[in-house]
């Protein structure tokens, strides 16, 4: 059982670095080490500036849609 257990977690953890997911969990944990007293952006305002970032660097590829 704790074998299963564990492999979900391995699983977990490189489908939440895969999707981007786990990126947010970084930016804040860093955000409140870097400055405590900072505001943090929210998730949906993290994601829209991780967006915009990417589609105006070219090095990224480029989107269709």
């Amino acid at each position: 059982m704790v074998g299963v257990r564990n492999a979900l977690a391995r699983a977990r953890y490189y489908v939440r670095e895969f999707s981007g997911e786990a990126a947010y969990d970084r930016y804040v944990a860093h955000a409140r080490a870097h400055d405590p007293q900072a505001g943090v952006m929210t998730r949906r305002a993290f994601e829209r500036a991780r967006t915009d970032a990417r589609e105006a660097d070219p090095r990224e590829g480029f989107r269709c849609c």
